[in-house]
């Protein structure tokens, strides 16, 4: 709760015991982005028990109703854009949380609020009111009073939407614009290498960025990877083997004969204020740049299906499963807990459909 001064805290302490339950969080493993992630969440809803006048031990099904339309038409945004300034103007009664009248938001604040964007979708509303349900469960847990139960925190239905993946020829002319798009040798060395290994492994971006040299089986030149295997730890602290292709190997391995430093992380950074840090585990290629250049490459290829790092893991296990990968190896790789989740991301494919009709059509003549 250090992010938020003292009159923000006063917002945050209606919800009872809110420290105790990110506590209960960290001990029970969960990863530091989570907690950081239900942190956000809850203080969206302190905000809106604040704006309307309403006492937590108050809360109705009917609040819940309204709290949804809160969060649906970005009503959120003016409440958070507040609490984030961090600035107390005069409190109109019938306005409690008014619009500030800032010129420009607080760099923390504009990087808080950019992780939300007006009016949310539907599994954006779930996640936070998912969230809400487990602070819920955690008080009742905890024998305390809740005004009502956690399960009756109803999620919406969410819209059906077709997962598009890139045609492959597609997904490997950007893992290769490096080649032509970069001037520099080392930058480009280095871009394609973290574009193979992100679709050879179907790892996270966050995995990747946080991979250090020692995470590879390397010959004492350091040069020359001899395992195809990287042991990971990945989102919720699981841990699991990706494997690299030789083509992800071969292009790796071109990367590093460029390196001649001490630094830590697999993929650094050669100019910015990261190379200037004291930390040398901060010298690190970051996720937004990597994203940037991603976004950059599609839009000079001409991809017009969004494609992003997330996309090349999506097309993993797509193009896995149209080979005949089985679901459950596919889960493994991806590092899913549930099947269920994996299914998001391995479908038919709108070809494979395509194929299927004209195959098996009894009137296709």
């Amino acid at each position: 709760m250090d992010d938020f001064d003292k009159y923000n805290k006063e917002i945050v302490a209606q919800l009872p015991l809110l420290e105790d339950f990110f506590y209960d969080l960290i001990n029970n493993n969960y990863s530091e982005k989570t907690v950081s992630n239900y942190q956000r969440d809850l203080l969206v809803f302190a905000s809106f028990l604040y704006s309307q006048k309403l006492k937590f031990d108050d809360i109705g099904k009917l609040d819940l109703i309204k709290y949804k339309d809160y969060l649906r038409n970005g009503k959120y945004l003016k409440d958070l854009k507040f609490l984030y300034d961090g600035e107390k103007d005069e409190v109109n009664p019938e306005n409690p949380l008014p619009e500030t009248q800032h010129k420009e938001s607080s760099p923390k604040a504009s990087r808080r609020l950019s992780m939300y964007q007006g009016r949310l979708g539907s599994r954006s509303v779930n996640r936070m009111l998912s969230a809400l349900r487990s602070y819920f469960r955690f008080l009742t847990d905890a024998d305390e009073k809740v005004p009502i139960p956690a399960d009756a925190i109803k999620l919406i239905k969410t819209e059906k939407v077709v997962s598009n993946v890139a045609d492959l020829d597609e997904l490997i002319s950007l893992i290769e614009s490096p080649e032509n798009f970069e001037n520099k040798k080392n930058v480009r060395y280095r871009n394609r290498a973290m574009l193979e290994l992100l679709f050879s492994t179907g790892m996270r971006i966050s995995e990747l960025i946080n991979l250090n040299l020692e995470d590879l089986k390397l010959d004492e030149s350091k040069k020359v990877i001899q395992d195809d295997r990287i042991f990971i730890t990945g989102k919720g602290k699981k841990q699991r083997f990706v494997y690299l292709t030789e083509r992800a190997k071969h292009y790796l391995e071109r990367y590093l004969m460029t390196r001649d430093d001490d630094f830590k992380a697999l993929f650094i950074p050669y100019r910015g204020s990261r190379l200037g840090t004291e930390n040398p585990y901060a010298v690190r290629v970051s996720v937004n740049y990597l994203q940037y250049k991603i976004k950059q490459y599609r839009n000079r290829l001409g991809i017009n299906i969004p494609t992003s790092a997330h996309s090349l893991r999506h097309g993993f296990a797509t193009y896995l499963s149209e080979n005949g990968a089985n679901p459950a190896s596919i889960q493994r790789l991806l590092g899913h807990e549930s099947l269920q989740t994996t299914s998001r991301y391995v479908h038919t494919s709108d070809r494979v459909a395509q194929k299927s009709h004209k195959q098996f059509h009894p009137l296709k003549e």
